[in-house]
């Protein structure tokens, strides 16, 4: 006689559990004990049990996938936390559907949400930085479960983001600890909520230490931007310190400024956002700030399991606390180095 696969009910049985909290290990709920998910793993390991997804549709009425709906860019910060939500939705046991679009607008928003419908996605996930995104958002399904990244933080919906101002106080600080007497921003595009909070970051960390604040030097999120803006910045003698608002930026802004015979840091100062792969190969090593992608998707993906399971009394609002990274881009300014 054919020996049959494991079931739930075996790995229940073996863990001592019910297979409603098996279930929920394998969902990758966040309201199980962490002893009884170790225990309901070494059981699924002992046993070799495989999740039936095709049934677990059946019953349920929905996939084990997720969708996702992002816009199509190469930008570090946007890829890295899709990569994040991909990686940390397959250790939950659900695949991630992307559903890319050109535009964070109504039309194209709602089209690919009804394309996830269409396919019965446990839930979904809108990766949301712009302003033209927040009114696509509240024109979606009430029912749906979802969780909106990096969005409009004035609009009731649930949402993780990072906190872009308190990343950009740490990197403003920063500076000014080094004896910098003000510090300059190159900021990012004005539709972006990344780039509103750096700023409000950057301008309150001036106002708490009684520093000036400089006029703003508005940019988009690349190296070509940053150059423009540094071949400016390099032509004023009083500017001794930089944060811009990625790591692109920094890295135009060091171009320039090394073309004007400006160094870094001995005359100037600077400072990035994102801690991209290539900030540490930089010349010199860049100081930065380093978003903690992978905590935004366990954020994520724990608010909207708590939705699709119907979990009342979660959070509907989560703010991921950056780091700052110190590196080589950093010194007192000239006039009081020692």
């Amino acid at each position: 006689m054919a020996v049959r696969d494991p079931a739930m009910t075996d790995v229940a049985r073996l863990a001592g559990v019910s297979h409603q909290t098996v279930s929920r290990v394998l969902n990758g709920h966040p309201n199980v004990r962490e002893q009884t998910r170790l225990r309901v793993q070494a059981a699924i390991a002992e046993l070799g049990y495989r999740p039936n997804r095709a049934a677990r549709a059946l019953v349920t009425g929905r996939s084990q996938v997720i969708g996702v709906v992002a816009q199509n860019t190469t930008l570090y910060g946007p890829a890295s936390l899709l990569a994040a939500l991909e990686q940390t939705a397959a250790e939950a046991g659900f695949a991630v559907s992307v559903g890319s679009v050109r535009d964070l607008d109504h039309l194209s928003i709602s089209a690919v949400v009804e394309r996830h419908l269409a396919h019965r996605v446990a839930g979904i996930v809108v990766i949301a930085p712009v302003e033209s995104a927040g009114e696509a958002l509240e024109r979606l399904p009430k029912d749906v479960p979802l969780v909106t990244v990096d969005g409009d933080p004035r609009r009731p919906m649930p949402l993780v983001t990072v906190d872009q101002a308190a990343g950009a106080r740490a990197a403003t600080e920063h500076l000014l600890a080094a004896g910098h007497r003000t510090v300059w921003h190159v900021s990012g595009p004005s539709d972006w909520f990344d780039s509103a909070g750096r700023i409000e970051g950057w301008r309150s960390a001036l106002l708490s230490a009684g520093a000036e604040i400089p006029p703003l030097v508005p940019a988009d999120w690349s190296a070509a931007a940053g150059y423009r803006c540094g071949q400016m910045l390099a032509r004023m003698p009083d500017v001794t310190a930089v944060f811009t608002a990625n790591d692109h930026l920094a890295l135009g802004v060091l171009r320039a400024l090394h073309e004007h015979g400006r160094r870094v840091p001995d005359d100037i100062s600077v400072v990035g956002f994102d801690d991209v792969p290539e900030a540490a190969y930089f010349i010199p090593p860049l100081t930065t700030v380093r978003p903690d992608f992978d905590a935004v998707a366990r954020a994520s993906l724990e608010m909207l399991l708590a939705q699709i399971e119907s979990v009342s009394g979660g959070a509907l609002r989560e703010t991921i606390a950056p780091a700052l990274v110190p590196r080589q881009s950093v010194a007192a300014p000239p006039r009081r180095r020692a």
